[in-house]
């Protein structure tokens, strides 16, 4: 007989009071409905989905939930929070894993996302808005995977949906203000987060 790794649900935790706080959402308030998981446009690439992601924060199961790829392959569209009829902003949930995960050192379960949303981000930066050539660019020297989008970037090219020339943004100095009041800006966690070896 196969063995299985019993979990501990523990809905007094460190995780919820941490993610509640980081996030403004009352993550007690989600009832499992599933719109969440329906709507969202990558859960097909995601080994939980959000509405179990919100589940596990509800049982007090960080490691479930910190080692999961949902919270790095969110990209924050914010789907699942304009269809919550709970009203939760369940992107927020997630950016606030993502801020745990950063604090803690937490190793990504997807390799290079971090470096894709740093680059990403450094992408805003520059030219106050996303500009697909230099991310694409950056991310491919950056990684050292000069062929693995290759099919990808022609195709895209072909459509017209790269443009090598970034185009002039309104409010872009102001973009750069905001990276620079908030750049060094670091989340505080809790010594009791950081030392929870299991839930």
């Amino acid at each position: 007989m196969a063995s299985v790794n019993a979990v501990t649900p523990s809905p007094v935790s460190d995780l919820r009071t941490f993610v509640e706080k980081q996030s403004g959402q009352r993550v007690l308030d989600c009832y499992q409905c599933g719109k969440c998981s329906a709507g969202c446009p990558v859960d097909y690439a995601m080994d939980l989905g959000p509405r179990q992601v919100m589940r596990y924060i509800q049982m007090g199961l960080k490691k479930e939930v910190m080692q999961s790829t949902t919270i790095w392959l969110c990209i924050g569209c914010e789907t699942c929070s304009s269809r919550c009829p709970a009203k939760i902003d369940i992107a927020r949930v997630m950016e606030s894993l993502r801020i745990l995960a950063a604090a803690e050192g937490t190793t990504a379960s997807e390799k290079q996302i971090d470096l894709f949303h740093r680059t990403f981000l450094d992408t805003i930066r520059r030219y106050g808005r996303a500009h697909e050539f230099s991310l694409a660019a950056a991310y491919t020297l950056k990684s050292r995977n000069f062929f693995g989008n290759l099919d990808a970037a022609q195709t895209m090219f072909s459509k017209g949906k790269l443009v090598i020339i970034p185009p002039k943004v309104e409010g872009a100095a102001w973009v750069k203000t905001v990276f620079s009041k908030t750049g060094n800006v670091r989340p505080e966690v809790s010594t009791t987060v950081k030392a929870e070896s299991g839930h």
